[in-house]
């Protein structure tokens, strides 16, 4: 008997472990008190860039938003975009024209010709907007969470409708790090896991009854306590928040002879050793993920 007891614990416990998150659970609200929209000076100069710590230089100073793009900032620009016909919307999804890859003449498959391509589904459960035929509004809790489910058209896109546009691997490697030493993380040289949101942080956002997570607010990890859940804070050098952790963030790089693009970061769904600075992630450029943002340089 006590060997059919535990034999059923183990049978429950492994279909609630098994069980798939639920995307529309109550997510707490927070004013986590950082500012989106607000920027970031990152100066000239030289910096150690990859794994392997090579001397690099910027010869420009450029700024960088301290936090990724969130949901009610996309939804603002969506509204304004479709007002002037910047973007369209086709087949439940928003699209927008892409010129072509700086080298597509062609004669290689792998770039990218010019024409529209997808920048969010409309019709996709994990998309924290809605939209009634005529406003695009974000679903109140996620608001202030960083926009998911964007495309790296559509986050090119959103960047370069204010003049702005996306970090090159090396801006945004600079700006994770620094220009003093040959930290792997953000904040430092170690990590815990009230540093970042990642698969281990157990943050008050985690679905505690099926397995999996999701985006906590932008600048969450800002050495805040909430609702018990005590963070660390845990911005770059130049007080830029998120930079490990949350989601994955487009850059902007184009290689020749590929039609891969690069994300930085990390996310919520990796391990520790997945936040280091130098880590990449590629996918295609239409690749729609709950786990990959941006943010946007100018």
């Amino acid at each position: 008997m006590k060997k059919l007891t535990l034999l059923l614990i183990s049978f429950i416990f492994t279909l609630t472990a098994c069980k798939p998150v639920d995307i529309n659970a109550p997510a707490p609200v927070y004013d986590t008190g950082i500012e989106p929209n607000t920027w970031a000076l990152i100066p000239m100069g030289e910096f150690f860039s990859g794994q392997f710590n090579f001397e690099t230089t910027i010869d420009y100073d450029y700024e960088m938003m301290i936090t990724h793009v969130t949901n009610q900032q996309f939804v603002e620009y969506l509204n304004e975009a479709m007002k002037d016909g910047y973007i369209k919307i086709e087949e439940n999804k928003v699209i927008g024209y892409y010129p072509g890859d700086e080298f597509h003449d062609g004669r290689h498959e792998e770039e990218i010709p010019a024409g529209n391509y997808i920048h969010i589904p409309l019709d996709d459960p994990m998309l924290r907007l809605d939209y009634d035929g005529q406003i695009f509004t974000a679903q109140p809790t996620w608001a202030n969470h960083p926009m998911t489910m964007v495309s790296w058209f559509g986050a090119k896109a959103y960047c370069e409708y204010y003049d702005w546009r996306l970090p090159t691997e090396l801006e945004w490697e600079k700006a994770a790090r620094g220009s003093e030493d040959t930290r792997p993380y953000p904040w430092g040289e170690t990590i815990a896991r009230n540093n970042a949101n990642l698969i281990t942080s157990r943050d008050p956002f985690e679905d505690m009854n099926s397995f999996g997570s999701r985006t906590t607010p932008v600048g969450f990890y800002n050495g805040k306590t909430y609702d018990g859940y005590v963070t660390l804070d845990s911005p770059s050098p130049y007080g830029i928040y998120d930079m490990a952790g949350n989601v994955w963030e487009w850059t902007s790089n184009v290689y020749e002879e590929q039609h891969y693009r690069y994300l930085r970061g990390g996310s919520k769904d990796v391990y520790e050793n997945y936040l280091r600075i130098w880590i990449r992630n590629s996918s295609i450029p239409t690749y729609i993920s709950p786990s990959f943002g941006f943010r946007c340089v100018k």
